[in-house]
């Protein structure tokens, strides 16, 4: 089963690069059952912070709310299915969260926050499981078109002009 709901997350991922943004995608499964889904929208709501996890943890905020149950408990029976290994910020709220377990397709090289960069687990005293590298190769492939394109959102660059030094005696 893990290997379907990798790729409903990669067809997420797919959704945000065709939106312009980093592709990544995500779902939120408890009881056997995906309860939020999200992708990346960075971009669209220039937020730095709206990344597929948080929407997914926003997602499944509300589907508590509306049927009244427990978040806390809800969190502790939630799989999280992602195309590329969260980033710090997102690792340590999953593990606040005290999510069941995090399935990540590739690694991430210069954010990660499973094992990559920081290790956040070490953090926390937590039964959240990790397993990297499900469906990797797809996910790097998605990730690799991005970054061969130009990011239409990102901020210019600063030149700097040519300044005559001073000479100093």
């Amino acid at each position: 089963n893990t290997l379907n709901w990798m790729d409903v997350a990669l067809q997420k991922a797919n959704d945000s690069l065709k939106a312009g943004e980093v592709p990544v995608g995500c779902l939120f499964v408890y009881n056997d059952k995906v309860i939020a889904t999200g992708n990346n929208s960075v971009n669209e709501t220039h937020n730095a912070t709206r990344h597929a996890e948080i929407n997914c943890i926003d997602q499944v905020l509300e589907y508590c709310r509306q049927i009244n149950l427990d978040y806390k408990e809800v969190f502790r029976g939630i799989d999280v299915i992602v195309t590329v290994e969260p980033c710090i910020m997102c690792t340590s709220a999953l593990y606040q969260l005290q999510v069941r377990s995090i399935i990540y397709g590739c690694a991430n090289d210069r954010f990660g926050g499973c094992v990559s960069v920081f290790q956040v687990p070490k953090l926390y005293e937590s039964k959240t499981t990790i397993t990297g590298g499900v469906k990797g190769d797809e996910a790097m492939a998605l990730l690799k078109q991005f970054y061969t394109g130009t990011n239409p959102n990102a901020p210019e660059m600063k030149v700097k002009k040519n300044r005559k030094k001073k000479e100093t005696q």
